[in-house]
């Protein structure tokens, strides 16, 4: 799997957003309002080399319209990262190798995955924020459909695309002290 050709091949996120079809407001709007602290900015100016974000995902990914949009603006403002999108149902390699809970487990999206400045796979995150995805694993999994996807819609509404910013954020430090190391 040659992932710079993947990462080549793949389309810019504003790009996406403007041919999106499932929930095609809503992604203009979270573009739209997409923003990203000047501390997460920072963090990844801290960073040696240029590091590359393919995402998997599909247009009617609810956890991904609520999370893709902060990640495209940290990409647009760093200076040293670029964000690129492919579809999930597209890249059946890819999606099988960063399967949820590992082999066996489910192809949710979004899945974000970290490649250093030679495209090699350094690590990976998703679908969704470590408080949201315990919540979900938890409590969540008790609730109707409906209600667990309002609280799903009202968390994300409060978080603004910060959690997930800081988990990838944290993924390619964590990929940067070790290729540093080696």
């Amino acid at each position: 799997m040659n992932l710079k050709q993947r990462f080549s091949d793949a389309v810019p996120f504003d790009l996406f957003v403007q041919y999106a079809m499932a929930n095609a407001e809503l992604w203009k709007a979270q573009w739209r309002r997409a923003t990203v602290s000047d501390e997460a900015l920072a963090r990844v100016h801290a960073l040696s080399g240029r590091w590359h974000l393919l995402v998997l995902i599909e247009d009617w990914c609810g956890d991904a319209v609520n999370t893709l949009p902060a990640l495209a603006a940290l990409a647009e403002r760093a200076k040293n990262l670029d964000l690129r999108v492919l579809s999930r149902d597209g890249n059946d390699d890819l999606m099988k190798a960063h399967l949820t809970g590992g082999e066996g487990g489910s192809r949710s999206i979004p899945v974000v995955i970290a490649l250093d400045d030679d495209f090699v796979e350094r690590g990976w995150w998703g679908p969704r924020p470590t408080p949201l995805r315990e919540w979900f694993d938890t409590t969540g999994r008790e609730l109707s459909k409906p209600d667990r996807y309002k609280h799903m819609r009202g968390w994300y509404a409060r978080d603004h695309g910060v959690s997930a910013v800081d988990e990838v954020i944290a993924v390619i430090e964590s990929a940067n002290r070790v290729s540093r190391a080696a």
